[in-house]
């Protein structure tokens, strides 16, 4: 079960490329082509294949969850002697709350939208993309299969086929997505079906 789980959590970290690759990451309101998914994909795999190996695998996650600590120790530490003291600890934990603030100010004066929010710790998302882009089942992600799987979801929002999503093929495969996990999320929240006979 262990090792399930640090698959799927390798999952939300590293399966997040294909999601960024996808059409629209870099600009909701561009129309992207087939082409400048691949690239980007390139680039995004470059970038967290942290060992260069040639791979996504437990070794680049944990060697990025050792730099991001490296980085936020970095922070906290503003006055660079090596340790984290009270006071800078309590800073930082004023400067978070003040962000907090902020984005709840925003979120209340925006447009009613909501912006995009992760899974909110609920299983499947990501860890079930990781599992699909995992081809060959090996627990591992190599460049093909993580090219792949940014070209999959590429494909699967251009509708007419014509090499380029537009941002209303976008905007039709996120209602397609909603629908099908309402759809999902009720037949889960259904009270089972009575045995027959009775």
């Amino acid at each position: 079960m262990k090792k399930k789980l640090s698959f799927l959590t390798l999952g939300a970290a590293l399966i997040a490329v294909p999601v960024l690759a996808a059409p629209g990451a870099a600009d909701r309101d561009a129309t992207q082509t087939r082409a400048e998914v691949q690239s980007r994909a390139t680039e995004m795999f470059a970038k967290l294949d942290v060992n260069k190996d040639g791979k996504l695998d437990a070794s680049d996650r944990a060697a990025k969850r050792t730099e991001m600590q490296a980085k936020m120790f970095d922070r906290l530490d503003v006055n660079k002697d090596g340790s984290i003291s009270k006071a800078e600890w309590d800073q930082h934990g004023a400067d978070r709350a003040a962000k907090r603030g902020e984005k709840r100010a925003d979120a209340g004066a925006g447009d009613g939208k909501r912006g995009m929010r992760g899974h909110d710790g609920k299983r499947g998302g990501h860890g079930m993309m990781m599992a699909r882009a995992d081809t060959d089942g090996d627990k591992v992600i190599s460049q093909a299969e993580f090219q792949a799987a940014a070209l999959a979801r590429f494909d699967a929002a251009d509708a007419n086929k014509d090499g380029k999503v537009t941002p209303e093929e976008r905007a039709a495969q996120r209602e397609a997505w909603k629908a099908k996990a309402g759809e999902w999320r009720g037949k889960r929240g259904a009270p089972p079906a009575a045995p027959a006979g009775e």
